[in-house]
């Protein structure tokens, strides 16, 4: 077996453990996090399964972007659906027979990554034409940006471009998953593609991309506002009262 398959089995055992490990901490920081004040977003629904719909139309229809700004609506919407298509394309290399959607689905993963890549620029367009986003603007979020347009260039290219052994390769991530490892086609564009996916991973953790999860935590949108008919106690105010 060669070196390359050995580091790229290790490397995605240690992103996974990253990735799972990091983000179920994050989650658990999230939920334990006391919220003292009622404050969601005006109009805001009255009760907790208002809140709910609210929450669906929040993450599926970023409702809240719709109404602030068009354009980074279009591109941030366009970006995460296409992002969507391409992540359930990839489930055919970690299941095996491939259930009958996601064969279906494998020729819009399959151009939904130019408009993934399209809707990635916009946005990073945007963080250097508007001066109130490029004010606030990090060098973390554009290493961030270029990450995630270099993974979807490295991947496009391997579909449209230079093509990879595919068999081996969903071999090797069947492998994984089984602890069975199998050899790595040791293409360079895809190399570089699982590097960057890895690198991905083990940032993840730790980016502004938490807000993937942290949109359920937030008290904005998760709170109804019921503040006249009970009383809203924190868990630790609750705890001085007793």
């Amino acid at each position: 077996m060669s070196s390359i398959t050995i580091f790229f089995a290790i490397l995605f055992y240690l992103a996974t453990l990253v990735l799972v490990g990091g983000v179920a901490y994050k989650i658990y920081r999230y939920a334990n996090t006391p919220a003292p004040l009622k404050i969601p977003t005006m109009p805001a629904p009255l009760t907790r399964t208002g809140v709910a719909y609210r929450l669906g139309r929040e993450v599926v229809l970023f409702e809240s972007l719709f109404k602030s700004n068009k354009w980074t609506w279009v591109f941030g919407w366009m970006f995460h659906f296409s992002l969507l298509l391409v992540l359930l394309r990839h489930l055919r290399y970690f299941i095996h027979p491939v259930w009958e959607w996601v064969a279906l689905i494998q020729p819009f993963g399959r151009y939904a990554a130019f408009t993934m890549i399209a809707g990635l620029l916009g946005l990073w367009a945007r963080r250097f034409l508007v001066d109130r986003v490029r004010y606030v603007t990090t060098p973390s979020d554009h290493l961030m940006l270029a990450l995630l347009v270099g993974i979807g260039l490295s991947g496009a290219s391997m579909s449209f471009v230079v093509h990879t052994d595919i068999i081996s390769l969903k071999e090797f991530a069947l492998g994984l998953m089984a602890f069975d490892w199998q050899p790595l086609p040791e293409d360079p564009l895809l190399l570089i593609h699982l590097s960057l996916v890895a690198l991905l991973m083990l940032v993840f953790p730790l980016s502004k991309l938490l807000h993937a999860p942290g949109v359920f935590f937030s008290p904005t949108r998760n709170q109804a506002d019921d503040s006249r008919s009970r009383r809203h106690l924190a868990p630790w105010a609750a705890q001085l009262e007793e």
